[in-house]
């Protein structure tokens, strides 16, 4: 266009275009990611709404806890998720902001309408400080800061992906195109695909406390060093995107063993907390009867006995108010009393899934 290309750098710099690009970059990022992220949201309520009467052991410290049901523990992923899509759209409101027009580092000299470009750009909202607009990454460190926390959400279902597919647990199988085999061991059934998604979280975590440590010495307003921003987001944007879009995928292909994981139930003394739950509805207090039923374990353990296998004397033997009724605590009425707002009563997790569909629209 000859010489009226010379005239493009009027009220430009480089300083706020590269900005303005990063910005918006990052908004299509965000968007992206919020697409990717209530996809991965659907796959989780699918496969809970496909298995909301299977039961399995609740863990803490790795070590069976109480019955609860596989919709409720799989809807915790979703609640984790739900977080992260709030804090992306939170990052959104500080991404959306134009600083072109704050020029080098004090602004403009021309009487440019920059209200009239953001609207034409597609921002909402217009810096309100040219030495701040040029030299303001929290943005790309906001994003990093988000997906780092969703990564290590996905790094968690991860290692509980791996640890239910092994022949110790034998909870759920994977699909083959999410799985590999071994060079030499035919038996194999690796679970690669959730094994890199967790290494990958500490690849992104790598990012963000670079972006950290790049900003943290720099006076106002640009720096060169600043250009050190793009790498990491970008790279950060392509490891998360592909991580929840594999993580969807094999959510939907995984095929849950319902019968082993309710066989897991069985085994040990998942139900010793409703015993003394048992006790303190009889007028015990409940340090007494937790003390109480510890001692129950440990002669139910010794006898080689389950609780449904000691005679009521045996009970009795331990605290008198054990009645003939001791035998109605099941694993059904276990999760049944837990009757309360976020619990893992069949009511409130059948609730608790309306929510969710309402809240990624299904509903």
């Amino acid at each position: 266009v000859g010489e009226v290309g010379g005239k493009l750098h009027t009220a430009r710099s480089r300083n706020d275009q590269v900005a303005l690009d990063l910005r918006l970059f990052a908004n299509e990022a965000i968007a992206e990611t919020l697409v990717k992220l209530r996809e991965f949201q659907q796959a989780l309520i699918n496969l809970a709404e496909a298995n909301k009467g299977v039961v399995m052991p609740g863990y803490t410290h790795l070590q069976p806890a109480q019955p609860v049901l596989l919709a409720h523990h799989l809807l915790a992923y979703f609640e984790m998720l739900q977080r992260d899509v709030n804090r992306f759209n939170d990052c959104l409101k500080r991404t959306d902001v134009m600083p072109l027009g704050s020029g080098a580092i004090a602004g403009v000299a021309y009487n440019i309408d920059r209200d009239f470009l953001a609207h034409q750009l597609g921002f909402s909202q217009i810096s309100q400080n040219s030495i701040d607009a040029v030299s303001d990454r929290d943005f790309v460190v906001e994003y990093e800061a988000v997906a780092s926390l969703c990564m290590m959400h996905l790094s968690r279902l991860a290692e509980e992906i791996i640890l239910w597919s092994s022949a110790e647990f034998n909870f759920i199988e994977l699909d083959e195109a999410y799985a590999t085999g071994s060079s030499i061991m035919p038996q194999k059934k690796n679970p690669d695909v959730a094994e890199l998604v967790r290494g990958k979280t500490g690849r992104v975590y790598g990012k963000l406390m670079a972006l950290l440590t790049t900003m943290k010495g720099l006076p106002l307003s640009y720096n060169r060093d600043m250009q050190e921003d793009k790498e990491g987001l970008f790279d950060t944007v392509d490891t998360l995107l592909s991580s929840l879009e594999v993580f969807t995928g094999m959510v939907k292909t995984l095929r849950v063993k319902a019968e082993n994981m309710e066989q897991a139930v069985k085994q040990g003394y998942i139900l010793a907390t409703d015993l003394a739950d048992y006790l303190v509805k009889k007028g015990e207090a409940f340090r007494t009867a937790h003390d109480i039923v510890g001692r129950l374990v440990s002669y139910a353990m010794e006898k080689g006995k389950s609780f449904s296998e000691l005679s009521l004397t045996e009970y009795k033997g331990f605290s008198p108010l054990f009645g003939e009724d001791v035998y109605s605590v099941t694993v059904e009425s276990s999760m049944a009393a837990r009757d309360v707002t976020g619990g893992t009563a069949p009511k409130q997790v059948e609730q608790a899934l309306a929510t969710a569909k309402k809240i990624i629209g299904l509903i």
